[in-house]
């Protein structure tokens, strides 16, 4: 039973870089965990699809979101802001990255987003990529880390919910901390996010690449006018009051769906998209953001085969029994398990709460501090997030850099966004462990 986890997330990983679709590599993974765990076929594919529910809303407001990113992009709106870019940053590919890692960090606290402005921006900027000779795994890094490191380190947005998981799940099992002592945990994990940045825009792909087409396989619907000079009107106006109606609305109530639905609604009252245009826009929009929905639904259901076999307990109890109290190894081992355990599920928010149980017992045993303990708990969840097919951190990018079907999801996503974040990662987190 141990080995299920390591077994079934080395299945996901392999037949990803074999270029197996995502989707069916998770699915193969979830029945061979099953299968481990000793379910038929048949009870394995019903687990499966009854843990799909638990990222249902999360699903439908990606696929609301691309509707609505297909809704501004028909208004040439993401025309005016190329135009400015191309006229700024031509030939300024450091320039132009670290502005895209700031954007993306805007979308996790200041400006509560997430990943729904992705298909919104980056689709338009593809051209001006190509011209720059802009390496796309580059901007992949960048994105990942403005949709990751503002959420470890900052207490506010998705990063007051995160740190709010960690202190839950520990009082949960036995060990109290203060909101300050959480960010004091996070802030050493973090700045190996930055470390991670820097590298790969500096060194890693400073030398920029020219994009092949189909590498990506099949493109989204965006287009953005070529050849033709938009020029700031009166549609523009309505489609930015929109997108302010749709931000407010999913602040106030918290939740994407209703935002989502709001932007739409806005314009196609405002008539800046035609009423009869309406079928097209969301059609668009599925096959913008529809792979994204159904990796996660198909991802939350792997989760729920490894938590319902008990596998993820058995690993991290025969990783225990073998640690002794080396706390330099125990420290290593736990950030591993973590790593597999999140690369399988690809999320750190959901699976904060499952290696909390798992993590305190032994945390305390050994003598960590609850600072150290937290920064082994949040390091191994956010260790999913980047590198992770399944994980929004790295389909959100993709579902943008790929609109022009130049852009592989496991070699130029999933592969860079775990060489650069989640080696720094594992070693920032360890050293937090140890000095904290």
């Amino acid at each position: 039973m141990e080995w299920v986890v390591i077994v079934s997330v080395l299945v996901m990983m392999i037949l990803s870089l074999l270029r197996v679709n995502v989707i069916i590599a998770i699915i193969t993974a979830g029945l061979t965990a099953g299968l481990m765990s000793g379910l038929s076929l048949v009870e394995s594919i019903e687990l499966l699809v009854s843990g799909m529910g638990g990222s249902s809303s999360t699903a439908l407001s990606y696929i609301l979101l691309g509707a609505f990113a297909v809704a501004i992009s028909y208004t040439g709106i993401t025309s005016v802001l190329v135009t400015y870019l191309i006229r700024v940053l031509t030939g300024k590919r450091t320039m132009l990255l670290l502005a895209i890692a700031g954007v993306a960090s805007l979308s996790q606290n200041v400006v509560p987003v997430h990943i729904a402005f992705i298909p919104i921006l980056i689709p338009p900027l593809l051209k001006l990529f190509d011209q720059m000779r802009m390496d796309r795994r580059a901007v992949a890094v960048a994105l990942t880390f403005g949709l990751k490191a503002p959420y470890l380190m900052i207490p506010a947005g998705f990063g007051l919910i995160f740190h709010g998981i960690i202190i839950e799940g520990m009082e949960a099992n036995g060990s109290s901390i203060t909101n300050g002592e959480t960010v004091l945990a996070m802030l050493i994990p973090g700045l190996g996010m930055v470390v991670g940045l820097l590298i790969a825009i500096f060194i890693t792909y400073r030398k920029g690449r020219d994009s092949v087409p189909g590498a990506g396989g099949i493109g989204t619907a965006i287009q953005s006018p070529e050849n033709e000079t938009v020029t700031f009107n009166k549609k523009h106006i309505l489609t930015i009051v929109a997108i302010i109606a749709a931000l407010v609305v999913q602040i106030i109530t918290e939740n994407l769906i209703l935002g989502a639905l709001t932007g739409l609604l806005f314009m196609f009252v405002f008539l800046v998209v035609p009423f009869k245009n309406g079928d097209k826009v969301m059609t668009d929009g599925i096959s913008m953001m529809g792979t994204i929905a159904f990796v996660m639904l198909v991802a939350s259901g792997f989760g729920t085969i490894l938590k319902e076999t008990g596998s993820v307990n058995a690993l991290v109890e025969l990783s225990s029994g073998l640690l002794g109290d080396n706390k330099a190894l125990i420290a290593l081992i736990l950030l591993l398990v973590g790593l597999i355990v999140t690369l399988g599920i690809g999320s750190s928010f959901g699976t904060i709460p499952i290696l909390a149980a798992l993590y305190v017992p032994i945390c305390m045993a050994a003598g960590f501090s609850p600072v150290a303990t937290a920064a082994l708990i949040g390091t191994a969840g956010a260790l999913g997030d980047a590198g992770s097919p399944a994980s929004d951190s790295t389909l959100g990018p993709t579902a943008g850099l790929n609109a022009d079907g130049k852009h592989h999801h496991i070699w130029d996503t999933v592969v860079p966004t775990f060489i650069h974040f989640n080696i720094p990662l594992i070693i920032f987190g360890w050293i937090a462990a140890m000095v904290l």
